[in-house]
């Protein structure tokens, strides 16, 4: 096994991330992940590490990134935008389906909370993602951000800054503000022809339950909508994240077989 420090580039900006490749000689089925709105490519409590780690046991190529104003990757946060991350989402694939170790057939993509609204997006106008978990995913964005905004859900009440809302030292600029009220992440992945797995916490606070039922009602049988008892936002109990990876895992390895 191996993990590697990885970048790639995407409208004129680097961004970084981590690689992590099962022993053996490939090709490998691959798992893309997108983290969080905020957050980075390890996540709280390492969630994405520790998922990645599981996944590459299991068999897969896991490449996780910072999107762009993101960790480490270039780009000014005021300036992050849901579209940009889905570029950034299109690039990262991109770059992975053409690694050595990965069969392009075979790359799935999971993602939680904004990050699972950019994956919901980049499956249902690319048509061809063979797998797709979803984390306490945005399903209504403006819904969302409308109760940061009251100061529910998030716990800290965004203040208005020139040029944005400063939410928790970081600015949110107009271009994110205004993808938010025009974005249907549930929309769009009915695009998506594939099943879907959705993992909600039942004590989320800041993405409500009712964005799961809202993937739910959209994709019909189509979804797998999973409830973890007592659960927050990034499931921050152990129990509740092994719970997460097990499951997840067990879907990919259900729908991309990992190369004999």
């Amino acid at each position: 096994m191996s993990e590697q420090l990885i970048s790639f580039q995407n409208q004129g900006q680097t961004l970084f991330g981590m690689i992590h490749i099962p022993p053996g000689a490939g090709p490998f089925p691959a798992v893309l992940i997108f983290h969080g709105f905020t957050a980075d490519r390890n996540e709280h409590h390492f969630l994405l590490v520790k998922a990645a780690r599981a996944l590459m046991a299991a068999g897969f190529v896991v490449l996780r990134f910072d999107f762009r104003g993101s960790g480490e990757s270039e780009g000014d946060f005021s300036q992050v935008t849901i579209e940009g991350e889905i570029s950034d989402g299109l690039a990262a694939r991109a770059w992975l389906r053409g690694h050595p170790a990965v069969d392009p057939d075979l790359v799935g993509v999971c993602g939680i909370s904004v990050g699972g609204a950019v994956a919901a997006c980049l499956a249902g106008r690319t048509q061809d993602v063979p797998s797709l978990v979803l984390w306490a995913p945005v399903g209504d964005p403006a819904r969302v951000f409308s109760q940061a905004g009251s100061g529910s859900g998030s716990g800290f009440a965004p203040v208005p800054v020139e040029g944005g809302m400063d939410i928790g030292g970081l600015i949110v600029g107009q271009g994110m503000i205004a993808d938010v009220l025009r974005l249907r992440p549930t929309a769009e992945v009915v695009g998506h022809p594939g099943a879907v797995l959705v993992i909600q916490g039942t004590a989320d606070q800041t993405v409500p339950p009712y964005n799961g039922e809202m993937y739910r009602e959209a994709l019909g049988e189509r979804c797998t909508l999973v409830w973890i008892e007592g659960a927050d936002h990034t499931f921050s109990r152990t129990w509740w994240e092994q719970e997460v990876i097990r499951l997840t895992v067990a879907h990919f390895r259900g729908q991309l077989a990992p190369a004999a």
